[in-house]
């Protein structure tokens, strides 16, 4: 098996160093992250300039850009041999509910999925005692599993780790993505020039978080696993949409 990793807090990320270390022996491995911290740019991808990539001694690569530009340029042009798979992460902090809109670590995954992979992003929902190695475990056996997955096309695992030592976690959930509450306001500040800046507000907590979410799964101790479809179009909304369109006085009735 041939995995590369990535990631979205840098290729310095000590979550995506435990990714590697928890992963050892059981694949080719290739980690290509971007070379600085991209928490939050979601599925950007750098049109306007070239890339650069270096090479670390420890044998990881990293690239002046997204996490999305990462997985691109090693699945298209890095490398001679395919991959098998692609696992993001982890994560430094948990990317539960709306966070996956925001989040480069599940760029990356979705990167992977676009490009024919099949795809996981982990999370550790930090609580500051950092056990990666939890984390890292939880993968490993979710790729170490004797029974394919088939999730079917545009889709990824979104996976989240409550931040426990590995004797303490409760067990899987399969759940589905939560809400939160609205962000907090931005935060402002002033320049040493004098010049108004803004701190984008927190994010809100968990509006929908009961019983069957991804919130309520780590926060019972539960490793929470969602199915994650790209496909963003609202299927039920359809006909009643269609119905709307064709009631407008335009005289086109819908069609052109």
């Amino acid at each position: 098996m041939r995995i590369l990793l990535s990631n979205d807090d840098g290729v310095h990320s000590p979550g995506l160093v435990a990714l590697y270390e928890g992963l050892r022996g059981l694949g080719d491995l290739e980690v290509v992250a971007p070379d600085r911290d991209h928490s939050g740019a979601s599925n950007a991808l750098t049109l306007n300039r070239p890339l650069t990539v270096e090479q670390h001694p420890n044998g990881f690569r990293s690239v002046d850009g997204t996490p999305t530009d990462c997985v691109h340029l090693a699945v298209n042009g890095l490398f001679d041999v395919p991959f098998d798979r692609v696992v993001s992460g982890i994560n430094t902090h948990a990317n539960l509910g709306d966070d996956i809109i925001y989040s480069g670590t599940v760029a990356a995954a979705t990167e992977g999925r676009h490009l024919g992979l099949p795809a996981i992003a982990v999370s550790l929902a930090n609580e500051g005692l950092f056990h990666y190695e939890t984390a890292a475990r939880v993968v490993r056996l979710l790729l170490e599993h004797n029974r394919p997955l088939v999730l079917g096309p545009r889709s990824i695992l979104n996976v989240n780790v409550p931040d426990v030592p590995w004797d303490e976690l409760k067990g899987f959930r399969v759940t589905r993505l939560g809400r939160r509450e609205r962000a907090e306001g931005a935060v402002p500040m002033t320049c040493p020039r004098g010049k108004e800046r803004y701190w984008i507000g927190a994010a809100g907590e968990g509006g929908d978080a009961g019983p069957g979410t991804d919130f309520h799964a780590v926060r019972e101790g539960y490793v929470s696993i969602t199915p994650v479809h790209v496909d963003m179009t609202r299927h039920e909304a359809l006909v009643p949409l269609d119905e709307w369109v064709d009631a407008l006085p335009d005289g086109f009735g819908g069609q052109v």
